[in-house]
């Protein structure tokens, strides 16, 4: 029987990545849902446009009846969902937009997709998976020790943090109430290809190369677990094929840095990657900020349970991804030169409240 996987977000960072993945290594045919907004990437997709299997769909996810037309059409054996607004300093200027998407729209589609649900008979049914993609931020901040289990008790302390904690609420509630074959991930923080360059590292590397100064939080030394993307998609597509649905799972890439350390990683690896920058040694361009309002101290991910129960770990060390990463924005900056042009200019976010 044909397979036909709908990914929301799907042009996003995540979303691209797991696409790419199940293009690369899977017979799935692969419907992509995605409202485009800034952040997204078409380019991200690389040949998949080009691959009989894949489709994509210009949808916002709190348009019900376009999600409505959308299962009515592909008929998907199951849900992965991604779309979500996720910048922390963005959810600061402005959380309604979080709201609206991450919590109402995650509603709808879950409205969408129980409806779509309910019509399938036999095996469709019963082999039908809707995997909800979430973060370790709801579970709140850590202290010097421990770390993020299954089991930790929500305590979001940021706008987007709330937002997908809800959205993780909302998932649960129709699996236990309505019977929806739901799974939930939580993950740490990623890194690699084709992020958006708000993000702390590429906007590290981007900043690096032009010579711009290198701007840290606080006293840098907020620690961060980080999970290279490819190993993250590949920890997505296992847990929706074999994970067991009304279950949850922590991704984490077991690479705890503070970010001051992370930083000069970066100024180090770009010192010896690029022998003739001016720019050198790229530690002189670093230099402190005002915290973001509300940082949480550590992220930790246990991720024992995906690996005992599933078999996943990640392949990717820090170093050998950090290194794929910035050789990557080194080989495309005119992808970066492109956004920076239209999109974002390296601007500091998250020091205002818009509503």
């Amino acid at each position: 029987m044909k397979q036909t996987l709908l990914i929301t977000g799907g042009a996003g960072f995540i979303g691209s990545a797991l696409i790419r993945e199940l293009m690369a290594t899977s017979a799935y045919s692969i419907v992509n849902l995605d409202k485009l907004t800034y952040a997204a990437s078409i380019e991200a997709l690389e040949s998949a446009p080009q691959d009989p299997r894949y489709r994509f769909e210009h949808v916002d996810i709190c348009d019900a009846a376009e999600l409505q037309r959308v299962f009515a059409r592909h008929r998907p054996s199951g849900v992965i969902h991604l779309a979500a607004e996720s910048h922390v300093d963005r959810s600061i200027d402005g959380p309604a937009e979080f709201v609206d998407t991450n919590v109402v729209g995650t509603f709808r589609l879950l409205q969408a997709t129980l409806a779509y649900w309910e019509t399938l008979e036999g095996p469709a049914k019963s082999a039908f998976r809707f995997h909800h993609v979430s973060t370790d931020e709801v579970y709140g901040t850590l202290g010097a020790a421990g770390y993020f289990t299954e089991t930790t008790p929500y305590a979001p302390n940021s706008p987007y943090a709330a937002s997908k904690a809800a959205s993780d609420h909302l998932a649960r509630a129709w699996h236990h109430t309505y019977g929806l074959p739901v799974l939930i991930t939580n993950c740490s923080n990623n890194y690699g290809p084709y992020q958006f360059l708000e993000k702390l590292i590429p906007l590290m590397i981007v900043n690096a190369i032009d010579g711009k100064p290198l701007p840290v939080y606080g006293d840098g030394s907020n620690v961060r677990d980080w999970l290279y993307v490819t190993d993250h998609a590949q920890a997505l597509i296992k847990v929706y094929t074999d994970g067991v649905p009304g279950e949850q799972y922590n991704i984490g890439g077991h690479n705890e840095k503070r970010n001051l350390d992370l930083v000069e990683y970066l100024c180090d690896l770009l010192d010896e990657m690029l022998p003739d920058s001016p720019h050198r040694p790229h530690r002189q361009l670093m230099h402190f900020v005002q915290d973001r309002r509300g940082h949480d101290q550590r992220y930790a991910i246990d991720a024992a349970k995906i690996q005992r129960e599933l078999g996943w770990a990640p392949r990717e060390t820090f170093e050998t991804g950090i290194r794929k990463t910035v050789a990557w924005y080194l080989q495309n900056i005119d992808w970066c030169r492109e956004i920076q042009r239209k999109r974002y200019s390296g601007e500091r976010l998250g020091l205002g409240n818009k509503g």
